[in-house]
């Protein structure tokens, strides 16, 4: 059995959108698909800007573009060999035919040709067919001469030779609007002559982590301290999604100086990401700190790890800003399952979802009544039947970030069940990096 590569399956649907009177209060929970619904209704789509097309690599495209030039932009040689007149050469086959060899013409040429019948011109691949040509005889068609070459076999009309237009016509659309631009497109608009192309930027990411016992990486923690992982973690998170992302790092709990810095960065982000900013005394303060900036909804959602959560849309641009736990292993689950879609929406991707797949599972697993349950996993699949397999990694404890470095798919639990035996068929969500 081997991990598998990211399934060809169809696309998660498209949550429900959530009810009147979303807003609910702390002891009561929200459904996930309710409050993914929530935030994706705030994703804001970044203007688009026009760039270099060097720069313009997995990004969307915001236009049409509509080719100026035909590709190719001249008749071609598609071989080294001889330009001819295709009916020169058509008795070749029964016996071979001698033709004079008048020029070469090699790629890059502009020097006008034309050919009289009865005559050929040596050619290298890419160079401009001369004018009465309509063919191009391989080399190994022939006996190679430089003065009069022998042709051993015929070759129709267009026979070795690309057309002007054949790949691309003046008009035709050669990248269309909202498509993401890879290595071929960036070819294909040089191809066409376009040195700059409009399209969506990445939306921008600014990741905050809150806490008094957090210190950097870069020190050494003292008793009751910590590393700041999930500036680090959330922050490769965002960018996995597509995201032009701030690492703002560590910030105190002081009401003041946590406001300031997230109304800085209200300023330049499409979306704000607050770690250990949900849950306990520390969260009720962060709360009270930004709620001056806008309207925070504190809410449980129906979810394990990660039920306690702060969504809202702060500052004059109501930009989405999430409080998520500061736990890093259930801080990186709600960043998976609410942060991820609201950034592919906002990149404008058709499906902000992952891809799921069934699969059948390898070892008995429980969770907890009520809550849907985000558990991690390892992929396979059976070389023998193609079935996918997954095997529960650790166990339910939100602290475990070790196991999650290890899984390639969140087992999905629904709310109902507590317990899911060995050989039972679960969903599960594809973590492997798509781009």
């Amino acid at each position: 059995m081997t991990a598998p590569d990211a399934p060809d399956v169809p696309d998660a649907p498209t949550p429900a959108a959530p009810a009147e009177g979303v807003a609910e209060e702390l002891a009561e929970f929200r459904s996930v698909d309710a409050q993914i619904a929530l935030a994706l209704e705030a994703a804001v789509r970044p203007r688009p800007v026009r760039v270099a097309i060097s720069e313009a690599q997995g990004l969307l495209c915001a236009e049409e573009v509509v080719a100026e030039h035909a590709l190719p932009g001249f008749d071609q040689a598609a071989v080294d060999g001889y330009a001819v007149r295709s009916v020169d050469v058509r008795t070749a086959g029964q016996e071979p035919v001698q033709l004079p060899v008048v020029g070469e013409i090699p790629a890059g040429s502009r020097q006008p040709r034309r050919l009289q019948p009865g005559q050929a011109v040596r050619v290298a691949t890419g160079a401009p067919l001369p004018t009465l040509a309509d063919a191009v005889v391989p080399t190994a068609y022939t006996d190679g001469h430089n003065a009069k070459v022998t042709v051993h076999k015929p070759v129709p009309s267009a026979g070795y030779v690309r057309r002007t237009g054949e790949d691309v016509q003046i008009g035709d659309v050669a990248v269309r609007q909202g498509d993401t631009i890879g290595s071929a497109q960036v070819g294909l608009l040089a191809a066409v002559g376009k040195a700059k192309v409009l399209v969506y930027p990445r939306p921008r990411v600014s990741i905050v982590s809150v806490g008094d016992e957090l210190v950097d990486i870069d020190r050494t923690p003292s008793v009751g301290q910590v590393y700041d992982v999930n500036s680090y973690a959330l922050a490769a998170a965002a960018r996995d999604a597509g995201a032009e992302v701030s690492r703002v790092g560590i910030v105190a709990s002081d009401p003041k100086r946590l406001r300031e810095v997230v109304e800085g960065r209200l300023l330049m982000s499409e979306v704000v990401v607050v770690a250990g900013g949900a849950g306990g005394s520390s969260g009720d303060e962060v709360h009270a700190a930004l709620s001056e900036l806008g309207r925070i909804d504190m809410t449980r959602v129906a979810m394990h790890p990660g039920s306690v959560q702060g969504f809202g849309r702060l500052g004059p641009d109501a930009v989405p800003t999430f409080l998520i736990p500061g736990n890093p292993m259930s801080a990186l689950v709600v960043f998976e399952v609410l942060v991820r879609p609201l950034i592919r929406a906002a990149r404008g991707t058709r499906n902000p979802h992952r891809r799921m797949v069934g699969a059948r599972l390898l070892s008995p697993i429980t969770s907890t009544k009520g809550r849907k349950g985000f558990l991690r996993g390892q992929l396979l699949r059976d070389e023998g039947n193609g079935e996918y397999l997954v095997q529960p990694l650790g166990t339910s404890g939100a602290h475990l970030l070790a196991s999650l470095a290890e899984a390639n798919c969140l087992i999905n639990i629904d709310e109902d069940l507590t317990e899911v035996a060995a050989g039972d068929e679960v969903k599960v969500t594809f973590l492997a990096q798509r781009g």
